[in-house]
């Protein structure tokens, strides 16, 4: 065993479980190395934890965090997560899911959804988002991935927004992903699943490269619609000053 080795063992893992694995090597010549990552990361967590440690010491224990994927794509649907972490049952390496590589998320991903006490995703396609506009198909989708958990939180973090007629009681915490645990997780439920989807209509309309931007307007993308016009899963109201609809 290596101390890269050792390290990818640790990501997504427990802390709890990552200074078990670290026991088993207490006479190898990097132990002091992986125990100062250990602690360092421990500290990193702790801090992402702030606003959940200041809600459990008000007698709160119950927190889900919320966070959405696809606001900006010019196709496919947006997709909101909920999710309801165990306390103190911190996962190396959670972020937020945009500082984290495809792979990374992945893991965490399987990790967030063995570990936790509930989570959901609630998807509202670009139909959807055409008919009732992108702020309000954020916030539809952002209350109805709480309001699916299977446990009912006592508190909701979300990530800035203020989620309208949500019979919780909410924290909106600016740039939540990067700052709470709860809201980072649920970032990587949503990315994640949002990505997977996709994948697989790249596999139905492979001419515009979905499985590579996902739907957001990048060259490549926007090239695409020129020359071969728009698809089922577009966004009309996105892509009209790319083609004629």
């Amino acid at each position: 065993m290596t101390f890269k080795e050792l390290k990818d063992r640790f990501f997504a893992a427990s802390l709890e479980k990552c200074r078990i694995m670290l026991s088993e090597y207490s006479e190898s010549n990097f132990f002091d190395k992986a125990s100062e990552l250990l602690d360092k990361e421990e500290q990193r967590l702790l801090d992402m934890c702030k606003y959940e440690t200041f809600l459990q010491k008000s007698g709160i224990s119950l927190i889900a965090g919320t966070d959405e994927a696809g606001r900006g794509p010019l196709a496919g649907p947006i997709v909101a997560a909920a999710v309801i972490l165990k306390n103190n049952d911190l996962l190396f390496g959670i972020n937020d899911s945009k500082k984290l590589s495809a792979e990374k998320r992945d893991r965490l991903f399987d990790a967030i959804l063995d570990n936790c006490i509930a989570a959901s995703i609630h998807t509202i396609t670009n139909k959807q988002i055409d008919e009732i506009n992108i702020g309000k198909a954020d916030r539809l989708a952002l209350k109805t991935s709480v309001e699916k958990l299977t446990v009912i939180p006592d508190h909701v973090l979300t990530d800035a927004f203020v989620i309208e007629n949500l019979n919780i009681n909410q924290t909106p915490v600016t740039h939540g992903d990067a700052l709470s645990v709860s809201i980072a997780a649920a970032s990587i439920i949503a990315k994640v699943s949002r990505d997977r989807m996709m994948n697989e209509y790249d596999k139905i309309y492979p001419r515009y490269g979905f499985a590579k931007h996902k739907g957001y307007g990048t060259k490549e993308h926007i090239d695409a619609i020129k020359k071969y016009g728009i698809c089922p899963i577009h966004r009309k109201t996105f892509v009209k000053k790319y083609t004629d609809i």
